[in-house]
């Protein structure tokens, strides 16, 4: 079974300029995501997609491969998730290379570890679905969330004003950090010949998420990261 890390990282950052190499706690910020998928010694190959050559001699210098680089047209505004890896794919295989399965990394996912790789490798291995999403619960209950209206703040839901919160449905949000296929299926369903991917969670710790974005949810990202490596030393 063949199995490919994708690391997705164009040059075009605008919000946090040269974000996917920025210093993150000491190293460049996509380190953690190629250390992660390499010490998981789940991959036949950790490459990275980028259209640009600083990125592309800081991976290599981490030990991943570039063996292409990015179109032109995957490395704009306006391009998918799902376009860049389509694309990788599709070269992979004019060279004669394919994949059983395939796992999307993030380049800005410090949070990202081996153990996790491992663990959400397993978990799709053992079922029948096609991809496996990590998720997070929403830490309030959309279920009360409230909007303007007419200038007034009023409930979205004004059914669930008096539930409990333990009462309510919980609701879940991509965590933004990696995602594994079977490749497959992926490009079945990418190429308009299948049905929509059945995917399955892998639950995340609150701690171990963050969206990073902006200046203050970088800093935000480096006290999380500073504490869930320390509880992972200490055997927390």
């Amino acid at each position: 079974m063949s199995k490919l890390a994708i690391i997705t990282a164009r040059g075009g950052s605008k919000r946090i300029p040269r974000k996917n190499i920025k210093s993150f706690c000491g190293q460049p910020i996509i380190s953690y995501s190629i250390k992660a998928a390499l010490d998981s010694g789940l991959f036949d190959e950790v490459m990275v997609s980028t259209d640009d050559n600083e990125i592309a001699e800081v991976a290599k210098s981490f030990g991943a491969a570039v063996p292409f680089r990015r179109s032109a047209k995957t490395s704009d505004d306006y391009a998918t998730t799902a376009d860049v890896l389509y694309e990788v794919l599709d070269e992979y295989s004019k060279r004669g290379r394919t994949f059983d399965w395939f796992c999307c990394i993030y380049p800005t996912a410090p949070f990202v570890t081996a153990d996790k790789l491992r663990v959400a490798f397993d978990k799709l291995q053992g079922s029948d679905a096609d991809m496996l999403l990590p998720v997070v619960q929403f830490s309030y209950p959309p279920q009360r969330s409230l909007v303007v209206s007419d200038g007034f703040l009023v409930y979205k839901w004004s059914n669930f004003i008096r539930s409990r919160s333990q009462d309510l449905e919980p609701f879940y949000h991509d965590v933004g950090q990696f995602y594994f296929y079977r490749t497959a299926s992926f490009v079945i369903n990418r190429t308009g010949g299948g049905r929509a991917l059945k995917t399955i969670p892998m639950l995340m710790d609150e701690i171990e998420v963050q969206d990073i974005d902006n200046l203050s949810d970088w800093e935000l990202a480096e006290i999380k990261f500073k504490l869930m490596v320390g509880r992972n030393t200490s055997g927390g």
